[in-house]
């Protein structure tokens, strides 16, 4: 055989398995930065998108068609008696936000309740409120255990008008009578004294899917005060000590995950908020449910899996290269 044809035949080969390493090499990569630990709350966005302006119909669709397949979930759509809000944060170059009744604003229990760590944490910041043991541990019951006594004590540690304040501020605008209103906290849990509900359907605790979700967003991405008490008030929200709703149904598919969580229940009110961050999984997402059913709390449990199912549909078109 000719030698520079045996020379050519070994240089192709060279070429074609240092191309193949490469690219083996690349994948590797991509594997390993799937893998490695992504701390929260998120940093390095110099500008953070307002999560309305995410709004996805991928995701949209996905999450309608599988409340589609469940008629009674339909029939409580339609009658304003549910209300899902979903971010996916999978993919932190395109994050993805979806709702139903995403508006509508319904009694939420203690759901809440995150709007008085939000306002105690920001007195705290200004120095408004002294950051003693017995006040961290209030505002740590006051979330994993939903106890209604600390949040009290919290509640009149600050007051309604810092509550008011902080929710209607121009920063955060987590209460807004032109978007259906949102989060609001205005009577003290336990009873008794002086009461602050809010203007739209005079509700004592209220929230909106949306403007939830928000709060989680902006929690996420260190944006609720600064980066250093987002992180706090994320490990006070981290493992919740009440294991029902939605973190019933996560403790068995995804024993792993990271959850920061609030939920709350009145008689047929019902309600769930969690942040749930698996590494090296699709599991990056905000979920929050609002419903007035005597059923509601299992319905909030069967909710994780078609809300997961939804997200995969979504992000199956494109590569699975995730943060």
């Amino acid at each position: 055989m000719n030698n520079k044809l045996i020379i050519s035949i070994l240089l192709i080969g060279y070429l074609a398995l240092a191309s193949s390493c490469t690219a083996e090499a690349q994948g590797d990569i991509a594997h390993a930065e799937l893998a490695s630990p992504m701390p929260l709350p998120i940093s390095g966005f110099d500008q953070v998108i307002p999560l309305r302006e995410l709004g996805n119909i991928r995701l949209q669709n996905s999450l309608q068609n599988e409340i589609d397949k469940r008629p009674k979930w339909k029939k409580m759509i339609s009658n304003k008696k549910m209300a899902i809000g979903l971010v996916d944060l999978s993919d932190l170059s395109n994050i993805k936000f979806a709702s139903v009744n995403g508006n509508y604003m319904m009694y939420a229990a203690s759901l809440p309740k995150i709007a008085v760590l939000l306002a105690a944490t920001d007195a705290i910041e200004n120095g408004e409120l002294e950051e003693t043991e017995e006040v961290k541990n209030d505002m740590k019951i006051m979330i994993s255990n939903s106890n209604n006594a600390a949040t009290t004590r919290m509640i009149d540690r600050v007051g309604y008008e810092k509550i008011e304040e902080i929710l209607t501020s121009d920063r955060y605008n987590l209460y807004d009578p032109e978007l259906g209103g949102g989060l609001w906290v205005g009577k003290r849990y336990g009873g008794g004294g002086d009461t602050n509900r809010e203007p739209l359907k005079n509700l004592s605790h209220a929230a909106t899917v949306t403007q939830v979700c928000r709060f989680y967003y902006l929690l996420s991405m260190g944006q609720l005060i600064n980066e250093d008490r987002s992180k706090q008030m994320l490990d006070i929200m981290e493992a919740p000590a009440l294991h029902h709703k939605f973190v019933n149904t996560l403790d068995k598919i995804a024993p792993d995950a990271r959850l920061f969580r609030k939920s709350g229940s009145w008689k047929t009110y019902h309600s769930d908020s969690i942040l749930v961050w698996e590494d090296g999984t699709f599991r990056k997402y905000i979920l929050v449910a609002l419903i007035d059913d005597p059923d509601g709390e299992q319905i909030i449990r069967d909710m994780i899996v078609p809300i997961e199912r939804a997200l995969k549909k979504t992000n199956d078109f494109k590569r699975k290269n995730t943060f």
